[in-house]
C-alpha cells in the first residue's frame, strides 16, 4: 500500500498540494519542519531531494529522519498552520527521467551480461553507475540501443508494494538484502528492482537514454550516463561543438574525422620541425657562452620544456653552471631553470635561496632545478651572481 503521507510517489505526479505544519525546530540557524503529508521527494538511494517552496518560502533540503520528512527553510512557518507547497516540476521531471533510465539500463545490463549495479549517482550533470564486471564498448552500445527500444516501445512504470517481505514473489535486484515492506518497480521485461525513488509513468517519458562515457572502475566499469532532457541537452551541445570543429576545419560533416586527423599529423610535423629547430638555436645560443664563466640566458615566453633543455645544453657547454630566466611579459615574475654537469655540485640550496629571496616556489635535483619567483629577471641574475660568489 501506498503511504497516505507520501504524495512524491502518486501518478500524476503532484506538485500543488496543502499540507498541516506538525513540527518545527530551529537548528543551526535553520529550521526544521515536519508537515502531515508532503509532495517533496527527500533524499535518498542516489537521487537528490525535490526542490521548490513552502508558502513561498525556498525549501533548502528534504531528508528522510527516522520515518519522517524534514523540510529545511530559511525562514519558520507557524506550527498548526496548513501551507501551500509547490514542487519544481522541471526538476522533479529531470530526476525521474535519470531515475527510470538507470532502472532500464542496469536491468538490461544484469540481463544481457550478468553485469550488477553496484551504485549509482544522480549528479549535476549526469548521472554515474558502477557495474560489478568490466563491460567493453560494444556491450555497452547493445545495451544502450536495448535501453531505448524499451523507451520506443512505452511500457507501464509500476510501482509494487508489499507489507512485508515474504508477500513478494517475484524476482527483483536489490543492491542490498531486505526486511519488513517491500517497494518494487517492474518495467515491463526490462527490470524488476527494489527502489524507493521517483520514477516515471511509462517509459517513453524517459525520451532517450545515451551512455557518454565509461571508465574501469574497481573491479567493473563505471558509466557516465543522460537521460531525458539531460541527454537532447548533451546532443545539442555535441551539435555546436561539431559545428565549430567543422567551421575552424572547413570540412563537410561527412569528412570531419579525416580532416581533424590531418590536422593532427600537420601538427606532429610541425612539432617536430620545431624541436629541430630550437635543438639548433638552443646550440648555437651555447657557443657565444665562454665554457669558463657561468652562462645565463634570459628568453621571454619560452616553455617549461623548452627552458630545461636550454638549461642543459648551456650546463653541457659550460664548466660551472647554467641559468635560464622567463620572464612574465609585465617583468613581475620570473620563472628560472639552473642545471650544472658538476657531479660534486648540488643546486638545491641556491634554489631554496632564491625562493625565500622572492617569495618563490620550486625544487629540482641536485643537477637540475626549477621554479619562479616574485622578481624581474634582471633582479633574479644579479642575486644568482650573488649567491654563487658566496
Amino acid at each position: 500500500m501506498l503511504k497516505p503521507d507520501a504524495l512524491y510517489y502518486t501518478q500524476p505526479p503532484v506538485l500543488a498540494f496543502q499540507a498541516l505544519v506538525v513540527e518545527q525546530h530551529h537548528r543551526d540557524g535553520v529550521w526544521q519542519v515536519i508537515l502531515d503529508k508532503t509532495a517533496f521527494y527527500p533524499e535518498g538511494g542516489g537521487q537528490p531531494s525535490d526542490r521548490g517552496t513552502l508558502n513561498g518560502i525556498p525549501v533548502l533540503d528534504i531528508q528522510l529522519v527516522e520515518g519522517q520528512v524534514v523540510h529545511t527553510l530559511a525562514q519558520p512557518l507557524e506550527v498548526g498552520s496548513v501551507v501551500q507547497g509547490q514542487v519544481d516540476g522541471d526538476f522533479r521531471l529531470e530526476m525521474s527521467q535519470q531515475h527510470t533510465g538507470e532502472h532500464i539500463l542496469s536491468g538490461l545490463l544484469c540481463q544481457m551480461f550478468g553485469a550488477q549495479n553496484l551504485g549509482f549517482h544522480i549528479g549535476k550533470d549526469y548521472l554515474t553507475m558502477d557495474t560489478s564486471i568490466p563491460l567493453t564498448p560494444q556491450q555497452l552500445e547493445q545495451a544502450e540501443q536495448a535501453a531505448n527500444r524499451v523507451i520506443w516501445e512505452n511500457h507501464p512504470v509500476e510501482r509494487l508494494w508489499y507489507d512485508r517481505q515474504q508477500d513478494c514473489t517475484l524476482e527483483y535486484r536489490s543492491k542490498k538484502e531486505l526486511h519488513g515492506p517491500v517497494c518494487l518497480i517492474r518495467i515491463g521485461t526490462a527490470d524488476c528492482c527494489a527502489c524507493c525513488g521517483t520514477h516515471l509513468a511509462y517509459t517513453g517519458q524517459v525520451g532517450m537514454i545515451h551512455i557518454l562515457d565509461w571508465q574501469n572502475y574497481k573491479q567493473g566499469t563505471r558509466l557516465f550516463v543522460v537521460c531525458g532532457v539531460r541527454a537532447l541537452q548533451a546532443v545539442v551541445q555535441m551539435r555546436q561543438q561539431t559545428s565549430a570543429i567543422r567551421q575552424l576545419l572547413s570540412a563537410k560533416p561527412e569528412g570531419l574525422a579525416v580532416a581533424v586527423e590531418q590536422k593532427c599529423q600537420e601538427l606532429e610535423d610541425a612539432r617536430q620541425r620545431n624541436a629541430q629547430l630550437e635543438q639548433q638555436l638552443f646550440a648555437a645560443l651555447a657557443e657565444h657562452h665562454d665554457p669558463t664563466l657561468p652562462a645565463v640566458e634570459i628568453q621571454l615566453g619560452l616553455s617549461g620544456p623548452s627552458a630545461q633543455r636550454l638549461a642543459s645544453v648551456l650546463a653541457q657547454h659550460s664548466q660551472q653552471w647554467a641559468a635560464v630566466l622567463v620572464p612574465d611579459p609585465g617583468q613581475t615574475r620570473c620563472g628560472y631553470v639552473l642545471a650544472t654537469t658538476q657531479a660534486d655540485r648540488d643546486l638545491r640550496p641556491i634554489c631554496k635561496a632564491i625562493n625565500q629571496q622572492f617569495s618563490g616556489k620550486g625544487g629540482g635535483k641536485p643537477g637540475l632545478v626549477q621554479g619562479s619567483v616574485q622578481a624581474s629577471a634582471q633582479e633574479l641574475q644579479d642575486y644568482l651572481y650573488h649567491l654563487m660568489r658566496l
